[in-house]
């Protein structure tokens, strides 16, 4: 019995550590708040608001309980244990490896403690150097990034697009919501390359494009990032991407710019100016201040916009379709063959590869 009360007091340590780099009696505690709340019985009176508390006690519910579960189920098999009853022994050595096991899987949950990383992603897609391969690629990626939301089952949303003057996109954002949406997607931010034989010119020639990814969180506390009105430019032009049947009749698109910074946020996809404004104010902030927290910045009109130009020698990853077919992370080394496998969205081994290389303390 001394083998497994030991066994059993390791693991109790471990998941009291999770505890508290999780915050789960903290997060228990909102959750317990939620639930209050949906127990009144107005409680989808205010039908929005309502969906919103909703989704939040879903998620949080998702990433608490199976702690609380294991909790609980270890104190118990640490009970049985002081009854040092030789005839349960087999049944507590049986119980014990369910737990270890149980314990393995929710360890991955340690990797989203970092701040935002349980929130919503905003992707944005930009194309770089490339012409209208950069453009192409610009809309391979997003194809990639929808299949792998697809295959995750997070819910996805096309903001705002751009289309390329040939072919492809030059832009577009996307909205994608689930488990630590951001905390799984922070690995994709930075500049991807693309080496192919181009499809755009008549010699089918060898080519080389880039697109800049930029992920952030979509944070909804709109205290976090209180924005001075004299430092933005608010314009609205005629949206003519995707929308409504009424998308091309009015100026609903609405495009918003923080003068200190330089950064512009365009969306066109609401029906109403007033909906896409409020949309681009969210993504504005969000933006803001992942960027005050990066700059370490006191105030927002101190920011600076991001400088990484999308062009050779910035690159985070490397998709190789000609001469060869290889996908490589230059910042955790890791790599596959099975370049289509990865465009369908198979990009998990590069998200892993990405949150252990930031929990050894060697973020990328």
């Amino acid at each position: 019995m001394d083998d497994l009360k030991k066994r059993a007091e390791e693991l109790k340590t471990k998941v009291n550590l999770a505890f508290d780099k999780l915050n789960i009696l903290k997060e228990e505690a909102a959750l317990r708040e939620y639930e209050q709340e949906m127990s009144r019985q107005d409680f989808w009176s205010d039908q929005p608001l309502a969906q919103s508390i909703s989704v939040k006690h879903a998620r949080l519910e998702a990433v608490v309980n199976p702690w609380l579960e294991l909790s609980r189920a270890v104190d118990e098999t640490i009970e049985l244990i002081k009854l040092d009853d030789s005839n349960l022994q087999a049944e507590i050595l049986q119980q014990l490896k369910e737990l270890e096991t149980k314990y393995a899987d929710l360890e991955f949950e340690l990797m989203f403690s970092a701040k935002y990383y349980k929130a919503d992603a905003i992707v944005t897609i930009q194309a770089g150097a490339g012409g209208v391969d950069a453009q192409d690629w610009v809309e391979m990626l997003e194809r990639m990034y929808l299949k792998w939301a697809e295959r995750t089952g997070f819910k996805t949303e096309v903001i705002n697009q751009t289309k390329g003057d040939e072919a492809g996109l030059k832009s577009t954002t996307l909205k994608l919501g689930g488990a630590h949406s951001y905390g799984r997607l922070k690995s994709e931010h930075g500049v991807h390359r693309l080496v192919r034989l181009s499809p755009f010119n008549a010699a089918h020639s060898r080519e080389t494009s880039f697109a800049m990814v930029e992920v952030v969180p979509l944070i909804e506390d709109q205290g976090a990032s209180e924005i001075d009105d004299k430092d933005l430019k608010i314009d609205v032009f005629r949206a003519g991407g995707r929308g409504g049947q009424s998308v091309n009749t009015t100026d609903s698109a609405v495009r918003v710019t923080h003068l200190p910074s330089g950064i512009t946020v365009s969306i066109q996809n609401e029906r109403s100016q007033l909906q896409n404004k409020e949309t681009a104010l969210g993504i504005l902030r969000s933006k803001l201040a992942q960027l005050a927290e990066d700059q370490h910045a006191d105030k927002l009109a101190d920011i600076k916009g991001p400088n990484i130009e999308a062009a050779w020698g910035n690159q985070i990853r490397n998709y190789v379709l000609h001469p060869y077919t290889l996908v490589k992370d230059t910042r955790t080394g890791y790599q596959v063959t099975d370049v289509e496998a990865v465009l369908d969205g198979q990009i998990d081994g590069f998200i892993e590869a990405y949150l252990l290389s930031d929990q050894s303390g060697h973020p990328a």
